[in-house]
């Protein structure tokens, strides 16, 4: 099972491929089934670097009422109704995602489904070594409650949230004697633009919940960088789950703020060289640094000859390279002092020639 702690002390991020329902799309691009296809893009994440490939489990008629208006963009998905979007892509069941569980084992990634209603939710729990919880979820505290008392880790996104409703939904899990917490920093806009990501919200969570392991919930369009992503990491989110898709330029649902298989391994490369170039964050000389330190520092030394019992002063010392005589920050200590013999200019003085 993977817990938090697993999570916590692996070096980069834990990568969450959110194909949702983006397989449906792709099954009709591809004219092959939707198994097919949702099992096609399990490989394709897995072999781009993705920890788990993630899929949505609904029904229209239990998420929705039939008048709920859409809350996307209707120039990228025209669908005007939500219970007509989710009645065309909630077409598999609890042997479907117990396949897709399989195949995943099989690619060698970890399964994952958001459930949206308790008998998603008690169905997935064998297959799946913790909860992933939508923002739309995040006040349905008997549906959260019910999902802690599994005692499985919960992966709670915060989209669209007063810290008041976070809060409670925080001590809605802790009451279960469930301490196995992540919060996904979101933003429940769809695309989310670039300006509104707010990724130094994973700051005020951090302030707000030291306790608890972070992510970032990404639903802005993939920069040819991925900067938002990479950003969020270095900000402290350990998990990243991001929509998935083979297609973006495929029109409908999740497919126009996805990553793509090339998208998800920059951002692993990203991750990867943000780790290595982190380093400490207690300041010392590096042991890179130590032969640049001694010849580029600086030393006193004569700026012209200096007879021996005279006096050293600003007239008759510069402050040059290398730094293996004595440091200008010692100058104080030794301004007055006599040398004991003579040297000529150039010399590096040390505290032997005193």
């Amino acid at each position: 099972m993977t817990t938090l702690q697993d999570i916590r002390k692996e070096k980069g991020a834990f990568i969450i491929a959110e194909i949702g329902v983006n397989y449906y799309d792709i099954a009709t691009r591809d004219g092959i089934s939707p198994m097919d296809a949702a099992k096609k893009m399990i490989d394709e994440a897995a072999s781009a670097g993705a920890d788990a490939a993630k899929f949505q489990t609904y029904k229209a008629e239990t998420i929705v009422s039939v008048h709920s208006p859409a809350y996307w963009d209707t120039r990228e998905e025209p669908t005007p109704s939500q219970f007509e979007l989710f009645k065309k892509f909630d077409h598999f069941g609890q042997a479907e995602y117990e396949a897709l569980a399989a195949h995943c084992a099989k690619a060698g990634i970890l399964f994952l489904s958001t459930p949206f209603d308790f008998e998603a939710a008690a169905f997935l729990s064998p297959l799946m070594p913790f909860f992933k919880i939508s923002s739309s979820d995040l006040t349905n505290l008997p549906f959260i409650e019910w999902m802690a008392r599994t005692g499985k880790p919960i992966f709670l996104s915060t989209g669209a949230a007063h810290l008041s409703e976070i809060d409670e939904a925080v001590r809605c899990v802790r009451a279960t004697g469930n301490n196995e917490l992540c919060l996904l920093h979101c933003v429940l806009s769809y695309p989310t633009d670039y300006a509104d990501a707010n990724l130094l919200m994973l700051r005020h969570l951090e302030r707000m919940y030291p306790d608890v392991l972070l992510g970032f919930s990404d639903h802005t369009r993939p920069d040819p960088s991925m900067t938002a992503m990479s950003a969020a990491y270095l900000l402290g989110a350990k998990v990243i789950e991001k929509h998935f898709t083979l297609d973006k330029t495929l029109k409908g649902n999740d497919h126009y703020h996805a990553m793509d298989p090339a998208d998800l391994r920059r951002l692993r490369d990203n991750i990867a060289l943000i780790e290595l170039v982190k380093g400490s964050d207690v300041k010392e000389p590096l042991p890179c640094e130590m032969v640049p330190r001694r010849e580029a520092r600086r030393s006193l030394v004569a700026k012209r000859t200096i007879d021996a019992g005279e006096p050293l002063s600003l007239d008759n010392v510069a402050f040059k390279r290398p730094g293996t005589g004595i440091s200008p920050s010692d100058f104080h200590k030794v301004q007055g002092l006599r040398l004991k013999h003579r040297v000529d200019a150039d010399h590096i003085i040390t505290w032997q020639d005193l």
